[in-house]
């Protein structure tokens, strides 16, 4: 009997596909797969799994492009991704990340690794408050993900989205970077140095307002 866990593995190189399909149905997973990217919104939409391996290079629809047309669906907006790529560089990486993917993993991909991050992101899910918050003119919806400032809907990243529910949860508190890092990407996943402060400046702009406060050398605090 197959996993109630569903995973969609996207890849243009049907080696890869075959090995990781494999491997991950020997470990009690569902697993189908898509050799492009159109093929991957399309399965993804009918599948509905709970974790996505996508690779970021692919005909079609490049994996970031697909990544970023699933989040823009509510039923997706819980899904683990995980990019694959043989690029690694840290534009790369951020660029994967500000799209909603949890996790990245440079090719040639080890299937111990890529087994041990699918185990890590099914344990680990980001727990935030279930309730909305008002904020003056500002309005977090966590059920929905949605954020409005004066009326006006905000569209934010998944990231994004949850870097800035994390610090409204208790305004004027310092959160350090690293706890930042643990809560939002947790423990199993590596992110470079600029991942926050990428991320705090595209909330900044997307809203319009600053309301994170940098602490030099500690960490941020919501403002509002």
């Amino acid at each position: 009997m197959p996993s109630t866990k569903k995973i969609l593995i996207a890849d243009d190189e049907p080696d890869i596909l075959e090995i990781l399909k494999f491997n991950l149905e020997a470990e009690g997973y569902n697993v189908k797969t898509a050799k492009n990217g159109i093929e991957a919104i399309e399965l993804g939409k009918s599948f509905l799994p709970n974790l996505i391996i996508l690779d970021i290079m692919m005909p079609g629809k490049t994996g970031i492009e697909v990544c970023e047309e699933l989040r823009a669906i509510p039923s997706f907006k819980d899904t683990l991704i995980i990019f694959l790529t043989a690029m690694n560089d840290d534009f790369t990486e951020v660029k994967g990340l500000e799209s909603g993917a949890d996790d990245y993993l440079a090719k040639p991909i080890r299937t111990k690794v890529l087994l041990s991050k699918v185990q890590s992101l099914f344990r680990r899910i980001p727990k935030l408050e279930n309730n909305n918050s008002n904020y003056n003119d500002l309005f977090i919806d966590r059920e929905s993900y949605i954020v409005r400032y004066k009326g006006k809907k905000i569209i934010l990243a998944k990231k994004e989205f949850e870097l800035l529910s994390l610090l409204a949860s208790k305004p004027n508190k310092v959160f350090l970077r690293l706890d930042i890092l643990k809560k939002i990407w947790g423990i199993d996943v590596i992110v470079g140095d600029r991942t926050i402060d990428v991320h705090i400046r595209k909330i900044r702009q997307k809203i319009g307002v600053d309301c994170i406060t940098t602490v030099k050398g500690v960490g941020y605090k919501f403002d509002m």
